[in-house]
């Protein structure tokens, strides 16, 4: 009996403003290019999709359920640019059929910078979803689905989660499926829910490729395709953007009418059903251990974290952006605290990626600049006045970023010159 599973990440950046080396205000963002973008992506997906939802979970009284995680930086752009948005995800929380997870509020990589900073984000995301939904987060899913067996020791050494999710990558599952719940090495009590990529993705990705094999995709196809789970899983995880619902995929392929009539053939097979992680985790005891020593996401073609962190620019711009951590935080300033977090957001260095092929088509889709040169650039001049205006209060030093004087070596490929960076590496 396979029980189906949907969680939607749900997440827009704080875009930059065009900044200059001559700029010397701390007005960072670009506050109304965030808002059309945001309202634009209301009106697409948010609104329409939540209405959706809500509209299923009542029509299938209480059978179909989903889980979102809505970043802290998506929360307050809505409040401020789209607050009917907020509206729907009260309506929605209320019906019981939808649970809220948690990560990190500023969609972050800290984990791998800042056990410190990520801590302290983890525990402000569930502040935030307990203030606004009535919910205290118990499964956790780290940006990007960044995962190994570091991050889940600590996250289960907080006490706080029942459970964790990442990728169902090939390379660490091997021969097993991701359709059974699964222990992390090392632990004792939490859980590990993977991603089906290939289900998910079809949907996600594959949806409106008329080159497909499968086009069109339907709701009666796709709910046999899990039915064929039955007697080889427990669950099928479906983890996808929430943006898949008429922004990557617009409402004109189908998408929508796609989902309206997807729990409908799902529910006509007498042994499926749908769960949030928190039901699918008390429901299913794990079949084994997955051991991930080394770290994996749910991006591109590597599962890796090439997408962030993949050249040198990459590399540069977030060791200095750590580097600057503990001055950040003895400033006591809150309006500095805050734009140095929401400097961390991982958009920021996704920008900068310089993949190509199938995977550098997808980074330019998304990408506001005209080149990741030029993203570097940009983010690079506003951490340097974000150092300056450190600089400026008592006790504040000297010595700035790398920025200007690193420009032609990470250009040419070089590795980040800045000093004491060393333990600032990403975990292996």
């Amino acid at each position: 009996m396979p029980s189906v599973c949907f969680y939607f990440q749900v997440h827009q950046p704080m875009r930059l403003r065009h900044y200059t080396v001559f700029d010397k205000n701390d007005r960072y963002f670009d506050d109304y290019k965030n808002a059309t973008i945001c309202r634009k992506v209301a009106n697409k997906c948010y609104l329409p999709a939540n209405r959706l939802i809500l509209d299923l979970i009542r029509r299938f009284d209480g059978r179909f359920k989903v889980a979102y995680s809505i970043t802290g930086v998506l929360l307050e752009q809505l409040l401020s640019f789209s607050p009917e948005v907020m509206s729907t995800f009260d309506a929605l929380a209320e019906t019981g059929c939808v649970e809220f997870l948690a990560e990190t509020y500023y969609h972050s990589l800290s984990f791998l910078y800042s056990r410190d900073e990520f801590i302290e984000q983890v525990d402000k995301h569930i502040e935030t979803i307990d203030y606004y939904f009535g919910q205290k987060p118990r499964i956790f899913r780290n940006t990007e689905l960044v995962y190994n067996n570091d991050l889940a020791a600590l996250i289960e050494s907080t006490g706080n989660f029942d459970a964790i999710i990442t990728e169902g990558a090939d390379h660490i599952l091997g021969y097993r499926s991701p359709n059974f719940v699964y222990k992390p090495k090392g632990c004792n009590k939490l859980k590990l829910l993977l991603k089906n990529y290939s289900l998910s993705d079809d949907i996600a990705f594959r949806f409106s490729n008329r080159d497909w094999p499968q086009w069109p995709l339907t709701a009666d196809k796709f709910a046999q395709w899990i039915s064929n789970v039955n007697g080889n899983g427990n669950v099928v995880n479906l983890f996808m953007d929430y943006e898949t619902f008429g922004e990557h995929q617009w409402e004109d392929t189908g998408i929508f009418d796609f989902m309206r009539h997807l729990p409908q053939e799902v529910l006509k097979h007498p042994d499926n059903n749908f769960k949030t992680p928190s039901e699918v985790v008390q429901s299913y005891q794990p079949v084994d251990t997955v051991d991930v020593p080394h770290i994996i996401s749910w991006a591109d073609i590597e599962r890796d974290l090439s997408a962030w962190v993949g050249n040198a620019m990459q590399s540069n711009a977030i060791h200095e952006l750590y580097r600057l951590e503990k001055k950040i935080k003895q400033t006591d300033d809150e309006k500095i605290i805050s734009d140095w977090r929401k400097l961390q957001v991982s958009d920021h260095f996704y920008y900068m990626c310089t993949k190509y092929f199938a995977d550098g088509d997808v980074h330019k889709y998304f990408n506001p600049y005209n080149s990741p040169y030029d993203s570097y650039i940009n983010f690079m001049n506003v951490l340097d006045n974000l150092h300056s205006r450190c600089s400026r209060l008592p006790g504040g030093e000297a010595s700035s970023p790398t920025t200007k004087q690193n420009t032609t070596e990470c250009f040419s490929g070089a590795g980040p010159q800045s000093e004491n960076t060393s333990d600032l590496q990403p975990a292996k």
